[in-house]
């Protein structure tokens, strides 16, 4: 058994990759809107989010649910939305947990590193499971009869 293989069964850890990626992304484009673009941080904010979010829809159309993945255009564009609706509502689930635990939890859980690493995974097991059931759907439980 190689190292890669659990990765590989793993629909989860794959996701979880992409997303991380997607981190990372985000933060380029951020910069990218603040120092290049002069957006401003809320504008700068909403044009890094719509990268990431297409770079992570990209990322598990093509590697995570590439079997369960739309292969029309009109499809496609569908899959999309669904995927920055659903990864709209996992990050206000990510910031819920992050400030509820900023605004009410004791010491150490309301320190803004652990506060967001709870928020981070929240939004991640929301995401996937969004992902999983109303984005990337199997195709065979969407086929016309």
């Amino acid at each position: 058994m190689t190292a890669t293989r659990p990765f590989a069964r793993s629909r989860f850890l794959r996701f979880a990759f992409v997303g991380a990626c997607g981190f990372i992304v985000n933060e380029a484009a951020l910069w990218l809107a603040l120092r290049i673009l002069h957006l401003g941080p809320y504008l700068g904010g909403l044009f890094s989010f719509m990268v990431a979010v297409t770079f992570t829809w990209w990322g598990n159309h093509t590697f995570t649910f590439r079997e369960r993945a739309a292969r029309e255009a009109s499809g496609i564009f569908a899959e999309w939305v669904k995927f920055v609706a659903a990864n709209g509502l996992g990050f206000a689930v990510n910031y819920a947990i992050y400030a509820s635990l900023i605004g009410f939890a004791p010491y150490p859980a309301n320190s803004p590193f652990l506060a967001l690493a709870c928020g981070t995974v929240a939004g991640l097991a929301f995401n996937f499971a969004a992902s999983s059931r109303f984005v990337f759907r199997d195709a065979r439980s969407i086929q016309p009869r």
